[in-house]
């Protein structure tokens, strides 16, 4: 039998050994399927130590994050962490590690592009600025909209993103406009030193090699949630029952890279 990961030496030793290896290259040699997992991970521990927890075992937090625990294993180890012999997890270390590897420790500042609704909903949400995604422009195209206030941030015009970009030192662009002025929008960003792309429209981007896009592609997670539903349906008309397997369900899928609404350039 497999031995589990929180029965394995204790941290300190594995760990001073992969302290010792450059942060660049440790996360250089992540997939970036387990990249996705370990925001899931961050998002579940961090709120574990909101609650006041010290420690967690592998079996308890890959039930949390909806993944097996033989990868969620494999993933840590990616951070040098091994676990405790009769304890598990610290917390609190493994929120720094995470954190450290996903490139937390500073403040990713974000500009938004295109203040219609969904626009909007992103500028206002709270939740940005305090994992370290402040938004610090906003863009628009319309003029009953350029100089109004929006999550009390003055929203500019389409034409000023290279200069505003460039003087707040953007890093992050997410596109929210219509797909016919993406193409536009993405060179503007590009023009204006945003290196990241978070793109909502419905288009595939063309970029400098050097520029890193996620799309997000709402109506692909549908049809993907209406192929689960389907294909429960069809087992359960054929006898067979079940579901898709394994704990978490479709986050777990989505998690493990079958889409997950998130596909480069």
């Amino acid at each position: 039998m497999t031995p589990d990961a929180d029965n394995a030496p204790t941290a300190e030793m594995p760990a001073v050994e992969a302290a010792a290896e450059p942060e660049a290259v440790r996360a250089k040699s992540i997939p970036e399927a387990a990249v996705a997992r370990l925001a899931v991970y961050l998002r579940v521990l961090s709120g574990l130590a909101e609650q006041g927890a010290t420690t967690i075992s592998s079996e308890e937090l890959s039930q949390a994050a909806g993944v097996n625990s033989a990868k969620l294993r494999k993933d840590l180890s990616y951070l040098g962490s091994y676990g405790t012999r009769g304890v598990g997890y610290d917390v609190q270390v493994l929120v720094s590690q995470i954190e450290r590897i996903l490139g937390l420790t500073r403040k990713h500042k974000v500009a938004v592009v295109g203040i219609g609704n969904l626009g909007h909903a992103l500028a206002n949400y709270g939740g940005f600025p305090g994992r370290g995604f402040p938004v610090e422009a906003l863009f628009d195209l319309d003029p009953d909209l350029v100089g109004v206030p929006v999550g009390g941030l003055p929203v500019s015009h389409l034409d000023e993103i290279p200069k505003v970009c460039a003087e707040r030192q953007i890093s992050i662009g997410v596109i929210a406009t219509p797909p016919t002025a993406a193409q536009s929008v993405c060179d503007r960003l590009v023009a204006g030193g945003v290196q990241c792309i978070l793109n909502f429209a419905p288009v595939v981007l063309q970029v400098p090699a050097h520029i890193e896009v996620r799309k997000v592609d709402l109506a692909v997670e549908l049809q993907i949630l209406s192929f689960h539903v389907a294909r429960r349906a069809d087992l359960a008309a054929n006898g067979n029952g079940g579901g898709d397997g394994g704990p978490g369900g479709a986050e777990n899928g989505s998690v493990n890279g079958h889409g997950n609404g998130m596909v480069v350039r």
